[in-house]
């Protein structure tokens, strides 16, 4: 979804200057899409990159069928998937390759999706789940599960959308100012995401030795012995949450004008930011709970997606194709580079992540200061 802007009578003809009717102009880069009586205008760069990552994603997805302690033919891994193939392939593919990697792409797309609505609200590339403690929210009601005996990952995601949704309710509360500035929302996260890792870290000496080894690789971000259980509400949450996010495609045109503009248009502005929010927050915490924290997924797929197609805002489905391709690719490496050892996708992502939020804060500092004409 390219954020698409919908038009009642986009391409409708309108009086020239001599009388004579002429074509409603357009944005550039955008195409007029017909269907019945209405119309909308898609982004054709974003259509391509969004066309293009699906394939990547799909040659991840066979490679990672295909790439284990035995390789498995993509000739034998195509049966496999439909349905039929040899018994030893059902169960090396079907078995053991296939639920974790049907996970790790559905808590990529809520990721992605989850990064792009906070960072619309927030106005902040460097805003995302796991900067501003709405991670950390979910990891303190899980990791407390885990240390009071609760060991059903079933249950964990549920229990993550439940942290998740207080820790971003006192971010907002606690940010808002007769207004949601953008800048205090972004720092008033990161100490709640200190003080909730704080928490965490309390909780897991609280555990005996097993539940706290337990409780930190999930912390870490894993998908190891995790699939079709867990992917359950991610798949819920998401198929619940598909009309919110196809408004919200439509609402980020407002969310990225002035607090004035916007009123002056009647746009109930802090009603619209909530919403996004919401659906973000909800988003992130239940893929939080299935696969556990896999950082920096949130803030790179986002900002990768606008970058790649050049668009105003972030593009939702472009977010949500990144984010799969990150997870999935980043588990295939995570479990073959060292093999036979097998690296948390969380190790992965962060130790690309954090130089790419290095970079982020870098960028930022060098435009303030050239905004302010090089002063301190």
């Amino acid at each position: 979804m390219s954020a698409p802007t919908t038009t009642a009578r986009a391409g409708a003809e309108e009086p020239g200057r001599a009388g004579g009717p002429r074509r409603a102009t357009r944005p550039a880069g955008y195409r007029v899409v017909r269907r019945g009586r209405g119309s909308f205008l898609l982004h054709r760069r974003s259509a391509l990159v969004a066309a293009g990552l699906l394939v990547l994603l799909a040659l991840v997805c066979v490679a990672y069928l295909c790439v284990g302690d035995s390789f498995v033919s993509p000739g034998r891994v195509v049966p496999v998937v439909f349905g039929g193939g040899r018994p030893q392939d059902q169960l090396i593919v079907g078995t053991l390759r296939e639920p974790r990697m049907v996970l790790g792409l559905l808590v990529g797309l809520a990721f992605g999706v989850a990064g792009a609505l906070v960072q619309t609200v927030a106005r902040n590339p460097l805003a995302s789940p796991d900067i501003i403690g709405i991670s950390q929210g979910a990891g303190v009601l899980t990791v407390g599960a885990l240390t009071f005996g609760v060991t059903s990952y079933a249950v964990l995601p549920y229990l993550s959308i439940a942290g998740g949704l207080v820790a971003a309710g006192l971010v907002y509360a606690f940010a808002w100012r007769g207004g949601l500035h953008a800048t205090r929302f972004v720092l008033i996260g990161i100490g709640f995401s200190i003080a909730l890792k704080s928490v965490i870290t309390l909780l897991m000496t609280k555990g005996d030795v097993l539940v706290a080894q337990q409780a930190q690789v999930w912390m870490t971000g894993s998908l190891n012995g995790r699939g079709y259980d867990e992917a359950v509400p991610v798949v819920i949450a998401l198929a619940v949450l598909a009309p919110a996010v196809g408004w919200a495609a439509y609402a980020q045109r407002t969310v990225s004008m002035d607090d004035d503009t916007a009123t002056a248009l009647g746009i109930r502005l802090n009603r619209v930011r909530l919403g996004l929010v919401v659906t973000g927050v909800i988003l992130a915490s239940v893929a939080t709970g299935a696969a556990g924290p896999v950082d920096f997924v949130a803030l790179m797929a986002p900002q990768i997606a606008r970058r790649t197609t050049g668009t105003a805002q972030i593009p939702l489905l472009t977010s949500a194709l990144t984010g799969a391709v990150i997870v999935v690719a980043g588990d295939l490496l995570a479990k073959t580079l060292f093999s036979p050892t097998e690296l948390p996708v969380g190790v992965l992502t962060a130790a690309v992540g954090a130089p790419y939020l290095i970079w982020l804060l870098i960028r930022r500092s060098g435009a303030g200061r050239r905004a302010t004409g090089g002063t301190a």
